[in-house]
């Protein structure tokens, strides 16, 4: 198994100080030193944090990022140094290892904004279960243990939510350990050919199994033209692992969701 590229960056915190209020972290900026970017992400809920300033602040991400294009990471920090108030500072950069940038904003973000949820406006519920991108785990009771904030571009609905995967088979794109968003399968029209999906297979008791893999699968059709499954394929993304085969009972399996996005 090939190792991941991993890159040092940099991040400072942006810290909101009204006066009479508790400091707040209004985001994150990610400094990729080798091509002098910075990714932006700030919290969204300004109402709830500094309702008489929200509409000025909602538009800070926007102004940040345009800045970052136009001046690059060195200028924009300096630029934030001699013209942020008191209101807003800018913390000291600080070194972190990442992976991939957009989902190390992500993580960053999440770990030290404690924002307000809005269900199913900007944050997903996430479920206990641990979906597997290898064959079937065993779980226990799927249950509710929280919500995660959603990306700002993803639409959300409420048939969404967010489950961890465990597994190397679905690499690179869904790496071993990671949140990821999944849509109710209710939700999904078309053909699930060639589809990421998480599968479950229905266990005794409270204990089901789940995995995440591509679908494919064969069909034939019937004498009064309906269609019947012959093969359903899983397949992995990692060329490292196998492929393995369904026994198309639709008693026995379902498709419980697809899969949309890795959030960290």
């Amino acid at each position: 198994m090939s190792a991941e590229i991993t890159y040092t960056a940099r991040y400072s915190l942006l810290t909101l100080e009204l006066p009479g209020q508790e400091p707040v972290t209004a985001g994150v900026l990610l400094e990729d030193p080798a091509t002098n970017r910075v990714h932006v992400r700030l919290r969204r809920d300004w109402r709830s944090v500094a309702q008489e300033e929200s509409e000025v602040l909602s538009m800070l991400e926007d102004d940040l990022s345009a800045k970052a294009g136009e001046f690059g990471a060195a200028q924009l920090f300096a630029h934030l140094e001699d013209t942020l108030s008191n209101t807003l500072r800018v913390s000291d950069r600080r070194d972190v290892v990442v992976e991939d940038f957009t989902r190390a904003l992500g993580r960053l973000y999440r770990q030290h904004v404690a924002s307000q949820v809005q269900e199913f406006v900007t944050h997903l519920p996430r479920y206990s279960l641990a979906a597997a991108a290898g064959r079937f785990l065993e779980n226990q009771v799927v249950e509710e243990e929280g919500w995660e904030e959603a990306p700002p571009a993803l639409r959300l609905t409420r048939e969404m939510f967010v489950a961890r995967i465990a597994g190397h088979s679905m690499e690179p794109l869904i790496p071993d350990g990671s949140l990821c968003v999944f849509r109710g399968s209710g939700s999904v029209t078309g053909s699930r050919q060639g589809r990421l999906v998480l599968v479950e297979a229905l266990g005794e008791g409270a204990n089901d199994r789940y995995a995440v893999k591509r679908y494919q699968s064969q069909k034939r059709q019937n004498a009064d033209r309906t269609w019947t499954h012959e093969r359903i394929r899983l397949e992995p993304l990692n060329p490292e692992f196998e492929s393995w085969d369904l026994e198309p009972e639709e008693d026995r399996y379902r498709i419980l969701a697809e899969f949309v996005q890795v959030l960290d």
